[in-house]
């Protein structure tokens, strides 16, 4: 009998383990979703539309709470409600992650320089806001390669961008390629309630509101429910030049300099 009790205690133990062992996953696994859905997220920038702000390759602190939570702050986005818990309206200058309001699978990164009510044109390649010029000083001449491997070349600038609800101007790089084109001459644009004006620092090589039609790549008016958060830092980069498994290249390739770099 003695003999049958330990034969039949080993499984019983094992199914314990097991069961504890799918009780801590399943624990992890639902800290690991609060935490990006509530608290951050990392995201990767693929493309160059934020140049010189953000560089491809930059992996970026995402924080969840800054504007409040919408169905886009949660994996696989569930239609569980509409709008926003906790809300609180974005302020201009943000550098925030946002859904594309065409696709709301596909994540974008822009800064957002119209908030509602605010009337935005380009005038030979010139930001205005609200009637007034955006100042910006010359940094001199820029050349980076994009992320088809394409020089882009132009002058750098810094740009001062008025704040909004009392807050500071905020003082960033952008890229200029070019003056001529639509992206540098465009309508009068006057933001509706509820929505906000993003644009990519790199300013003529970004697919961003300037663009209101229903073309594959137009952005349009972004709606606030789409925003994910801001991005208030860049983690680590890296400059892939070579394939990933080339693990040997990788202490060449990772951008020290842009360690916990503060995004502005």
């Amino acid at each position: 009998m003695k003999g049958s009790e330990k034969a039949g205690a080993k499984p019983a133990a094992r199914e314990e383990s097991l069961g504890e062992s799918v009780r801590w996953l399943a624990l992890m696994v639902l800290a690991v979703v609060a935490v990006r859905s509530l608290v951050f997220e990392p995201f990767n920038i693929p493309s160059g539309s934020m140049i010189p702000t953000l560089q491809i390759g930059d992996f970026v602190y995402v924080s969840k709470f800054s504007y409040g939570y919408s169905r886009f702050s949660f994996p696989f986005s569930p239609n569980l409600f509409g709008g926003r818990i906790m809300g609180s309206e974005p302020h201009r200058g943000d550098v925030a992650v946002f859904r594309y309001t065409q696709n709301t699978s596909i994540d974008y990164i822009k800064r957002i320089v119209g908030l509602p009510g605010d009337h935005i044109q380009m005038t030979g390649g010139k930001l205005f806001l609200n009637g007034i010029e955006v100042p910006r000083t010359s940094l001199g001449h820029y050349e980076v390669l994009d992320e088809n491997n394409r020089l882009l070349s132009g002058e750098r600038y810094r740009e001062s961008l008025p704040g909004s609800a009392g807050r500071p101007a905020v003082d960033h790089e952008i890229l200029k390629l070019t003056d001529e084109g639509f992206a540098n001459d465009t309508p009068e644009y006057v933001v509706p309630q509820g929505y906000f004006f993003a644009m990519g620092d790199d300013r003529d090589d970004s697919a961003d509101s300037r663009f209101q039609g229903d073309g594959p790549d137009d952005l349009g008016y972004v709606p606030m429910q789409n925003l994910v958060g801001r991005a208030p830092m860049v983690l680590f980069s890296i400059d892939l030049k070579h394939p990933a498994w080339q693990f040997w290249y990788w202490p060449v390739e990772i951008r020290w300099n842009r360690f916990l770099h503060p995004v502005t």
